[in-house]
């Protein structure tokens, strides 16, 4: 330990910037598209839309049972081949990493969100309901103004907790031969040799990060709760 030389680390820091860079970027399309995505799937569950029910529920028990690595595997590989045989005369369609990248992990965290949000669906109170359908209002405006609000309030501490998640599984696209914190720093402690302190710098990010997202949910979840009076 007393041989760690972390000038290395300086010297190569906007190349581990960028790795970051693009690990944050990958967090925010999946936390973005995925949200999006998981309350349409789970609006359609919760509404007991006829066939888009079954197939929401079949698509967030199928992600929610396969390894992320596997997905990014599947999609990296085989929608080129499908993509080919559908509209290229067999011949495979070239994804690439990245759009493989950010496009599986936005369905994959689709799922999870959608699984957050149906659940926070169902601890509102029927009588918000009531209120609405006897204010005349419709469907999509009780769940926009009053219903969806009060989800995010309930579950955006699960919601942040699951995002906190999402930015550590970032590092699975080394697969894809993709430069991310943990790309980056592979790259360089390969190439300088200085596997400790590359390491331990990545890890010391991660936990920056991660412990300040952990506060993050600490303090949402303070004022979210409900307290109960005798």
């Amino acid at each position: 330990m007393t041989g760690l030389d972390f000038s290395v680390v300086w010297e190569n820091l906007p190349y581990l910037w960028s790795g970051l860079q693009f690990s944050l970027s990958l967090t925010a399309v999946g936390f973005a598209a995925g949200m999006v995505l998981g309350i349409g799937l789970a609006l359609l569950q919760h509404l007991e839309v006829p066939v888009g029910a079954q197939l929401a529920r079949g698509y967030v028990a199928l992600i929610r049972s396969i390894p992320l690595i596997l997905v990014l595997f599947w999609f990296f590989f085989l929608v080129p081949l499908i993509a080919g045989a559908l509209f290229n005369r067999g011949r495979p369609i070239p994804i690439g990493g990245i759009w493989t990248a950010f496009i599986t992990f936005s369905l994959f965290e689709a799922a999870y969100y959608s699984e957050i949000i149906r659940v926070g669906l169902r601890s509102v109170h029927k009588g918000q309901y009531e209120a609405a359908k006897a204010l005349s209002l419709s469907t999509y405006k009780t769940y926009r103004l009053i219903v969806l609000p009060q989800v995010f309030r309930v579950t955006s501490p699960i919601i942040l907790s699951q995002t906190i998640i999402l930015f550590q599984d970032t590092s699975l696209v080394y697969v894809l031969s993709l430069t991310d914190l943990v790309g980056s720093a592979s790259k360089l402690a390969q190439l300088n040799g200085r596997l400790i302190e590359m390491y331990l710098t990545v890890a010391a990010i991660y936990l920056a990060i991660c412990c300040t997202a952990s506060q993050c949910v600490a303090y949402l979840r303070s004022r979210t709760q409900i307290v109960t009076r005798p």
